[in-house]
């Protein structure tokens, strides 16, 4: 009974345990958030996160942050995001009272005109082969998004990405994995 006891209230104290101690009640949860009185920034990787920050810290906007932080996402986690995506955007303009919505989903090419699908007999935009491609909204939406809203130049949204690719970044696990 003496061998079998330690590795029983072991197993019992890591059963019942939380993962961590939150005064908040969620044993869930890890981390604190991070906060701030005049913006906060929440992305799928860290680094993308803090660019967006700096463009914050350096008088940026949210439209500046949300660019810079989607360009690094599409060179960070390429499995998820990036310049051959789309993008779609819902802005709340305080300064009007106005909400604005931008879908930047894929075009048709630009030669490709309703005539041709008529002349091809077609009532529809067919599921495989060439004619459902689309061009990438990305890069059209971030433009779209600063030419009315942006703050900072588009250089220095871009420019996290920029040096991130030229210098490099850690790699996570999880891209790692699906890499």
């Amino acid at each position: 009974m003496r061998h079998f006891l330690p590795p029983f209230l072991y197993l019992l104290l890591i059963t019942t345990l939380p993962a961590q101690d939150r005064i908040t009640g969620r044993p869930w949860a890890t981390r604190s958030e991070v906060i701030a009185q005049n913006g906060m920034v929440c992305t799928s990787h860290p680094l993308a996160s803090q660019a967006a920050i700096d463009i914050l810290k350096k008088g940026g906007n949210a439209i500046d942050a949300a660019i810079a932080a989607n360009a690094c996402l599409g060179l960070m986690e390429p499995t998820g995001c990036g310049i051959g995506g789309d993008l779609f955007a819902i802005v709340w303009e305080a300064k009007t009272g106005k909400l604005y919505g931008l879908n930047a989903s894929g075009r048709s090419p630009q030669s490709l005109q309703l005539s041709y699908f008529r002349e091809k007999g077609l009532k529809s935009i067919p599921s495989y082969g060439p004619l459902p491609v689309t061009v990438p909204g990305c890069v059209d939406g971030w433009f779209s998004l600063h030419q009315r809203f942006g703050k900072l130049s588009m250089a220095a949204n871009l420019q996290p990405a920029i040096q991130y690719a030229e210098t490099g970044f850690p790699v996570t696990e999880l891209i790692a994995y699906y890499l």
